[in-house]
């Protein structure tokens, strides 16, 4: 397989700030998944890594992000029970990676095109309101779930709002000082000073921001009132390159042909395939420039990620909305962004683990409210609303099912209503109807000229039509226009031409 390293540095001005405003989303994220996951930390910033420098260099996607997901996070624990070891559950992940191959070579990123403009923008929609829900709790100082839980139920038994209730009457003055100071910064920087120099350009809000947050961390512990350890950014730290190596977990490969890794990895390769090409078609949606990202190799490269990312003991990859529209938002141009963001994940690990602990999470929640707001503003429910019902109605579906469950659920159910209205289209136009009264007999002509594709679907509509022509009349049924006419129609059809005579209807066929 030959893989495409098309990297530039033509845009590093914008590249590198928004590269550095990702590593500090993903950091967190990815210790708050691997905990979810039931993980070793580490293996959270492992697949940080490669998502980024070897899932970046293979992806055809510009503005991509790829890493842990929290959508794989159940998956995950359940399957590591379920197989009772991590170093055979690291074996499901690298067959997983195989299976994502096969997919690419099997041309199956068609099925990213298959998902409607109307569901792909509710999901961006519905994404942005989670995170901003999510991330409430955090503002307020207070939390008992994982950075980057997006499901509705959570796994400490709280659910998106009563998580919210608590954080708000066990709040931390100190922390919610943080987060308005954060968020002051963030929307002064991006409303007035960004379009005054370009210095503000190339030193990011959320840059400041964390910076700003370790400087008030490290000065409130100097005075004797520092945050607690849950409200701060918590990386294993590690002394030496042996202490890295030691956290370096390998499959157990004689396991690859047990019928449970087999399940799991097929699982775990559909899911993530599915996620990936969602987030490809959110990405490409929210691209400034309007690019298409080559599915195919999409999923090569996830799978080329996975393989790595199971043979040193990380968790499953995918490409990740949250960190590709953070990118968006701060910036990023090119896929070098992507790529920085897992080598300063690298260099985090092995170098600046104690200084990145004094990073108050209320500082990175509020990145991430900002983030949430342009990935859900009013002005697009607006947009939607004004395209009509049938766009409107598989939106704000989506948006609602995801935050009472999760993204996939909210996906499958707006692509229902999608669905449900092109069926409905189809019921009602699969063909047209022409009502002549011949003069010199008396007699009603019903010409019914049917579609160029007529499917199983529209069998109710036409029987119904054919049902309602009265006795003594002529019916012209013209198929001249079809190209392709289900066997379910023509075995109704041949059963009207033997009904029609009792009613003393003449039938006239035009091919079929």
């Amino acid at each position: 397989m030959t893989v495409k390293l098309d990297v530039s540095l033509s845009e590093i001005k914008n590249d590198l700030p928004a590269s550095i405003v990702v590593f500090f989303v993903a950091l967190p994220l990815c210790l708050g998944i691997a905990l979810a996951s039931g993980a070793p930390l580490f293996s959270g910033v492992i697949s940080g890594i490669i998502g980024g420098i070897v899932v970046g260099l293979a992806s055809g996607s510009r503005l991509g992000v790829s890493g842990p997901a929290a959508g794989l996070a159940v998956i995950v624990f359940d399957a590591i029970a379920t197989l009772g070891s991590w170093e055979i559950f690291l074996c499901a992940v690298v067959l997983a990676g195989v299976f994502q191959l096969i997919l690419g070579f099997l041309r199956a990123g068609f099925i990213a095109y298959f998902f409607p403009t109307s569901v792909i923008t509710g999901m961006l929609a519905g994404i942005g309101v989670l995170i901003v829900l999510k991330q409430l709790p955090y503002l307020f100082g207070w939390h008992a779930d994982f950075l980057g839980e997006e499901a509705f139920m959570q796994v400490n038994g709280e659910n998106t709002f009563t998580a919210i209730q608590h954080a708000f009457s066990s709040m931390s003055m100190t922390a919610v000082g943080i987060s308005v100071f954060s968020l002051a910064v963030l929307i002064i920087w991006d409303k007035y000073l960004t379009h005054k120099h370009k210095a503000f350009q190339l030193l990011q809000g959320p840059i400041v921001v964390v910076l700003m947050g370790i400087v008030i961390s490290m000065v409130l512990a100097q005075m004797g009132t520092p945050l607690t350890r849950e409200q701060l950014v918590s990386l294993p730290v590690m002394d030496s390159f042996d202490a890295f190596k030691a956290e370096i977990a390998f499959p157990a490969l004689s396991e690859i042909f047990n019928i449970n890794v087999i399940t799991i990895a097929l699982v775990m390769a559909a899911v993530a395939s599915i996620e990936t090409l969602l987030c490809v078609e959110a990405t490409d949606k929210l691209d400034p420039e309007k690019n298409t990202t080559p599915t195919n190799r999409e999923l090569k490269a996830q799978g080329i990620g996975n393989i790595l990312s199971g043979l040193v003991g990380g968790l499953p990859i995918t490409q990740v909305i949250v960190r590709s529209s953070a990118n968006i938002a701060f910036g990023g141009k090119t896929k070098l962004s992507a790529i920085l963001h897992g080598v300063f994940l690298l260099v985090a690990v092995m170098a600046m683990a104690s200084l990145l602990n004094q990073i108050p999470l209320a500082s990175l929640a509020a990145i991430l409210v900002i983030v949430g707001y342009k990935l859900a503003k009013p002005a697009m429910f607006k947009i939607m609303y004004q395209t009509g019902w049938e766009q409107f109605i598989p939106f704000v579906t989506t948006i609602a099912v995801m935050l009472f469950t999760d993204l996939l659920s909210g996906v499958v159910a707006g692509l229902g209503m999608s669905v449900f209205f092109t069926l409905k289209h189809s019921y009602r136009n699969c063909y047209q109807f022409t009502e002549i009264v011949n003069e010199e007999e008396g007699q009603k002509i019903h010409h019914i000229v049917m579609a160029e594709e007529v499917s199983f679907f529209n069998k109710p509509s036409i029987l119904k039509k054919l049902n309602s022509i009265p006795e003594n009349s002529k019916v012209i049924l013209d198929f001249t226009k079809s190209k392709s006419v289900a066997y379910d129609v023509t075995e109704m059809i041949k059963d009207y031409l033997d009904q029609a005579s009792s009613k003393n209807i003449s039938v006239e066929m035009k091919q079929l």
